[in-house]
Formats: structure tokens, sequence, C-alpha cells
């Protein structure tokens, strides 16, 4: 009798033993699922508050562009999207040269002030950006390969303008884009006198590396 009652709490014990196990686990399992979805909602908290921050950022940044460049914007002399200034290209250049003329010349200088005043409060540069339609350059035309190279020499051109304006040199680079990210269709003329532009872009200012202890 008492050995079969021995056997019984034996068995007992293994049972909760195996029970104590398996609810240890199944502990253990949840924590980690747990740590889990709280890792994730921390990461999406933070992928949020990054994401507002930079539209704060931009809307921030569009409407101090606006009020610097009230006049020119309200005269339809520049576009301002997205942040990023637009000038006809027939108000800068004749057709398939990098030759500024009067009238954008004059622009460029009304531009120079207050992008500098902008440029001083803030970690950014300027990206000068020139684009041209899908027509190649005309025959008989040497000065340019293609049309990147075209829109390299007028994005150079407005570069070097705004610096003689008073634009700081260090504050403002070039790009070339050729007939590529068009606003408009090619295939009618007025399309292509919209994709015929420059822009120019404020962008942030690349971090200079700190230099080492030994100098490097």
């Amino acid at each position: 009798m008492s050995a079969w009652i021995d056997d019984g709490d034996g068995d007992t014990a293994t049972v909760w033993a195996a029970f104590g196990d398996l609810m240890a686990v199944m502990l253990g399992v949840f924590v980690l699922i747990l740590l889990g979805v709280v890792g994730a909602h921390l990461h999406t908290a933070a992928k949020l508050e990054h994401v507002e921050r930079e539209q704060a950022r931009l809307a921030e940044q569009r409407e101090t562009l606006e009020r610097a460049l009230a006049a020119p914007l309200a005269a339809g002399r520049v576009t301002l999207v997205d942040g990023r200034i637009g000038i006809r290209g027939s108000l800068l250049f004749p057709v398939n040269s990098d030759a500024l003329q009067d009238e954008g010349r004059a622009l460029l200088r009304e531009l120079a002030a207050p992008l500098s005043g902008y440029l001083s409060a803030r970690e950014e540069i300027l990206m000068v950006s020139g684009f041209t339609d899908d027509r190649p350059v005309l025959q008989g035309n040497r000065r340019y390969a293609d049309n990147w190279d075209l829109s390299a020499q007028r994005a150079l051109t407005v570069t070097r303008a705004l610096v003689e304006e008073g634009v700081p040199a260090d504050s403002v680079f070039a790009a070339a884009f050729g007939d590529q990210q068009p606003v408009d269709s090619n295939d009618h003329e007025a399309g292509r006198a919209r994709n015929r532009r420059v822009e120019i872009a404020p962008v942030p200012r690349p971090r200079q590396p700190q230099a080492t202890a030994d100098g490097r």
C-alpha cells in the first residue's frame, strides 16, 4: 500500500516538474515576444519622429524661401516647388548656349542676397542643376558634345554668377542632368520649354571629417 502511494507521489512530482519547466519556457517565449513588440514599437515611433522632424524642416524651409524670394515669385520670374527654385532656360540663356543673358544676370543678382541670407542661418548649401529638353544640340555647334555637356555648362555659368554676386563659393555647387528628369512632355514645344531650366535647391551641407590626433 505504502509503495503504491510512494510511486504516486513520485509521478505527481514529475508531472509538476515538467509543468513548471513548460511554464518557464512559455514565460521565456512570452518575454521574448513582448521585447520584440516593444522594440518594434520604439523603432516605429523613432521613424515617425524622424519623419515629423523632416516634414517640419521642409515646411520651415519652404516658408523661409517664400519670404526671401517674394518679389521674383510674385513677378513669375522663378517658381518654388518642394524647396527647389526653378528658372526658365529662355530667361537665362539663348537657345543652345550657356552665355548668360542680361535679364538672367539681373535675376541672379536679385536672388544672390536673399539666398546668402538664407544660407547664413543654416547648415545647407545650394545645388545648381542644369536641365535640357530631349532635342539634340544643333548640328555644327561644336561647343557642346551633347545635352549633358550643355546642361553642365549652364549650371556652371549660373553657379559662377551667383558667386560673383556674393554667394559664398563654398556654399554652392553645380550638377548636370541633361534631358533626364523632365517636368513635362517633350512631345510639344511648351513642354520642351519647361524642361529647359535651371533649378537651385538647398541641400544639407556635407559633414567635414574630423582630424585625428596625428593630423590625418
